[in-house]
C-alpha cells in the first residue's frame, strides 16, 4: 500500500517516514497534562467528560477524527479499557501501546475477570466498587480520568501531571503521591 501511494504520488516516503517518526515520538505526557488541568479545572473537566476531543484540543493536543471518550473514575465505579479485537488506543494521548495490552491474553481476560486482571497490576478495588470495562474500537478510543490521589490537593498541575502514568488512563493502576 505504501509504495502504491508512493508510486501514484498522493504521499511522499518523506511523509510516511514524518508520520511515522511523529507517532512514534508520542508519549504519554499528553495525557497526563489533560488529566492534571482536569483535576485542577472542574469547569475544564466537565467540558472533557462532555467532549474530549475539544477539550483536548484546547490545551493544543489535536487527536484528529478520532471520537476519544473520557471515563471519570469516582470513589464507587472504576473503569478499565481494552481493546478486544486488536489494540485500538489513543496514541495520541498516550504514545505507543504497550506490548501487555495487545496481548491476546490481556484483550480476553481483563473482559472475563477485570478484578483478577487489576490486582494482578497491584490495583486492589473494595467490593463496593464497580468495574467498567470499555472496549475501544477502529473509530472510537477511550481514555480513564483517574481519581485523583488523596493528598495531592496542594500540588500545581505541572506536578500533578508526573502522577499520571499511561497504566492509570487505560485504568490497570490509579495515580499515588510520590514521595
Amino acid at each position: 500500500m505504501r509504495e502504491l501511494l508512493i508510486e501514484k504520488q498522493v504521499i511522499t516516503a518523506e511523509e510516511v517516514r514524518a508520520a511515522v517518526e511523529t507517532l512514534d515520538s508520542r508519549t504519554a505526557a499528553g495525557g497526563a497534562k489533560v488529566v492534571a488541568h482536569a483535576w485542577c479545572d472542574p469547569e475544564y473537566r466537565q467540558r472533557l467528560l462532555n467532549d474530549g476531543p475539544a477539550a483536548c484540543r484546547e490545551l493544543g493536543i489535536d487527536i484528529g477524527p478520532t471520537r476519544l471518550i473520557v471515563v471519570e473514575n469516582t470513589q464507587a465505579v472504576h473503569n478499565v479499557i481494552v481493546c478486544t479485537l486488536c489494540s485500538c488506543y489513543p496514541r495520541m494521548l498516550l504514545g505507543l501501546p504497550p506490548d501487555w495490552y495487545k496481548a491476546r491474553e490481556y484483550r480476553s481476560r481483563v473482559v472475563r475477570e477485570p478484578r483478577s486482571v487489576l490486582r494482578e497490576f497491584g490495583t486492589e478495588l473494595p467490593d463496593n466498587v464497580a468495574v467498567r470495562v470499555h472496549d475501544s474500537t477502529a473509530d472510537m478510543r477511550y481514555l480513564v480520568l483517574p481519581l485523583r490521589p488523596a493528598g495531592s490537593e496542594n500540588l500545581g498541575e505541572n506536578r500533578l501531571a508526573e502522577l499520571v502514568t499511561r497504566d492509570c488512563m487505560i485504568g490497570v493502576t490509579r495515580p499515588v503521591m510520590l514521595p
